[in-house]
């Protein structure tokens, strides 16, 4: 008997919903294949680099020694202590520098959330030039490495996650998922793993290699030059709380709700999808990161625009991407079918999930 292939229903509003088979042999007039679970690469044939690698082991032995990389220690600690006098600026700061590092905030927010991880990390939907443009502007604002670099090291986090593989294993703790990866030396399995990854798509993209190319001016124009001046220059701002408040601690509140997705949603909550792997449901997280912390069905269902069963349940990213959509910008939102979803929870969930 021959294995039923996935389908793609289209659904109203531009939303493909997809329908996870059940694990089915294969059987060719020929020959027997020994019976293996179709996957949900099968059901999403351009990407399959985000799926999870259940047959990777790290290699036994000792860990690699550490290698302190102190120019990213010494620049994290002046930023991190440029935020904390910022705040003590905070009470004689303008509303409008306030409202300048908040809107800032939300603009680069988005540039990660929609852009590099909904959009080009997993091809969750696709954008068209218009939208594409703003999310390449946005991610670049939000100073957190260029898409194709984030992409890559994204998507080796979800191969290889909780190994020697993933650039921020949770394993090794709070403090190196959540900024201590970027203060060291990369494993070498995480710079093999991530060698080996098929990023053709995002080299064929020339909006992201772009972007690649020109990062370091386009970021100091972006993220550092603009946040300082524009309060200075436009309403008489003082250079000092524009510097420290509108660029050192804007930036410093936006890493540290990103870092959270890596550290408190692989460490605290539920894991009603899939309780094999560390990422978790965390509600605090997904407040603070535009709905990024619903992470265990995120990592269960990978190709989910939405990245999360709720959609718009504190989710202000799926709230956008639907608006791109009402207006044309997007399309070819992709979601799991309800019974697929159930199919998980039934099959590897802990018992946490409501429908349970």
């Amino acid at each position: 008997m021959s294995a039923c292939l996935p389908r793609e229903i289209p659904s109203n509003g531009g939303i493909t919903t997809i329908i996870e088979p059940h694990s089915l042999g294969q059987q060719s007039r020929e020959k027997k294949v020994e019976k293996t679970p179709l996957h949900s690469e099968d059901i999403r044939p351009e990407m399959r680099e985000d799926i999870l690698d259940p047959s990777y082991q790290d290699e036994e032995g000792p860990p690699p020694k550490l290698e302190y990389v102190w120019r990213n220690i010494i620049l994290m600690a002046l930023l991190h202590l440029g935020a904390l006098y910022g705040i003590t600026l905070a009470p004689s700061c303008k509303v409008y520098t306030w409202l300048l590092g908040i809107f800032y905030n939300i603009v680069a927010a988005l540039g990660i959330t929609a852009g590099a991880h909904r959009l080009w990390s997993h091809r969750t939907y696709k954008a068209r030039l218009p939208l594409r443009l703003f999310l390449i502007v946005a991610n670049t604002m939000a100073f957190q490495n260029d898409v194709y670099e984030w992409a890559r090291d994204h998507r080796v986090h979800h191969k290889f996650t909780e190994t020697h593989a993933d650039p921020h294993d949770s394993r090794r703790g709070f403090f190196f998922s959540h900024v201590g990866w970027l203060l060291v030396r990369k494993h070498p399995a995480v710079k093999e793993k991530g060698r080996k990854l098929d990023m053709s798509d995002l080299k064929a993209e020339k909006l992201v290699m772009f972007q690649k190319r020109y990062y370091k001016p386009a970021v100091v124009l972006t993220s550092i030059v603009l946040p300082t001046l524009v309060p200075w220059y436009f309403w008489g701002e003082t250079f000092q709380h524009s510097l420290y408040i509108a660029t050192f601690l804007r930036y410093t509140i936006i890493l540290n709700f990103t870092w959270l997705v890596n550290s408190a949603a692989h460490l605290y909550g539920y894991r009603p999808y899939d309780r094999n792997i560390g990422a978790r449901e965390n509600v605090l997280v997904s407040m603070a990161s535009f709905g990024e912390g619903f992470h265990n069905y995120h990592h269960a269902f990978p190709y989910d625009y939405s990245a999360s069963e709720y959609r718009w349940h504190i989710n202000f990213t799926t709230f956008f991407i639907d608006c791109m959509a009402a207006l044309g910008l997007a399309y070819d939102r992709k979601r799991p079918s309800r019974a697929a979803v159930l199919a998980k929870i039934k099959r590897t969930g802990d018992g946490s999930h409501k429908s349970g």
